[in-house]
């Protein structure tokens, strides 16, 4: 499968923060995630791919092309459509007038498909960004990205804020843009169960670091979390063991590898009591980021 983003060896510091080597690809026809918590590094990641920062070491390249920051060449940005958990145009501005703004920055502006998003997306033409709602922002910006060549959608922290209704709209935009197979969308955020939704792969990364690059259906497969007593907790095999959590009244264990799980002599053992003292319960994405970013920090 071909890449739309590849990403190696990335490394950026700053004081007290480095992004650590990181290394990722976003295959073409994709929907990509990145979770993390507030400070993981999502949005230093999103702006050295686009080139908006000067990385200290590695190499990024968008649909073939070598990423620089300040380059002068940027043919390649007319296939790209970027959305930021802000709204970027002039506040002053009307919707009706985005257009002849948009078309002199893009060579590939496509009017009708703008005015298409904004019927779909009901945008009162004569209001003025600033008295916009935070949804109407963010549907404003999507319209944007999505009306010139762009063939990768980029988007930091884009359904952040919007109420559940919104986010749901603005998701099934996004899964139709890759319907195709020759699109591509990588975003980040902090909304795990947007990111379960909609994405096909998951990347979780902590302190500048990526912990985990999987794809999310056999993520949601091979871990469980596993709700025992303290005691049984210290009989589950060390080695599939990821996080734990405990409380006065139970212990929960995230583990990965279900399946080996269920051979365990611990799992037999218990089985062959014949009581239900244990539990095995799904794991979601958001469990895995809770889990996973505690065992870091302990």
């Amino acid at each position: 499968m071909e890449n739309a983003i590849i990403v190696k060896n990335l490394t950026k510091k700053y004081d007290g923060f480095q992004l650590d080597n990181v290394s990722f690809q976003i295959p073409i026809g994709s929907i990509v995630g990145l979770i993390g918590e507030n400070g993981a590094g999502k949005s230093t990641v999103i702006r050295s791919i686009l080139g908006l920062m000067p990385i200290d070491g590695g190499e990024v390249k968008v649909l073939g092309h070598n990423v620089k920051a300040g380059e002068k060449e940027s043919s390649w940005r007319e296939q790209i459509g970027v959305v930021f958990d802000e709204c970027n145009f002039p506040h002053g501005l009307k919707v009706k007038n985005i257009q002849s703004i948009m078309e002199k920055i893009y060579h590939t502006w496509d009017s009708d498909k703008f005015e298409v998003f904004l019927k779909r997306f009901e945008l009162p033409l004569n209001k003025k960004v600033k008295d916009l709602s935070k949804g109407m922002k963010m549907k404003l910006s999507i319209a944007a990205a999505l009306s010139h060549d762009s063939r990768v959608l980029i988007l930091d922290e884009a359904t952040s804020g919007l109420d559940p209704v919104v986010r749901n709209e603005i998701l099934d935009i996004f899964r139709e843009f890759i319907e195709d197979g020759a699109h591509s969308v990588f975003i980040s955020s902090h909304i795990t169960s947007d990111i379960e939704k909609i994405s096909d792969y998951i990347m979780l990364i902590h302190k500048g670091k990526l912990l985990l690059t999987e794809n999310k259906d056999e993520l949601l497969y091979n871990y469980a979390i596993v709700r025992c007593t303290k005691a049984q907790a210290e009989m589950i095999p060390e080695d599939m063991i990821v996080g734990i959590e405990k409380n006065a009244f139970e212990t929960s264990v995230l583990i990965k590898d279900k399946e080996r799980f269920k051979e365990s002599s611990f799992y037999k053992e218990e089985e062959q009591k014949g009581e239900n003292n244990f539990i095995l319960d799904r794991a979601s994405i958001e469990d895995l980021l809770l889990y996973i970013v505690k065992s870091k920090l302990s």
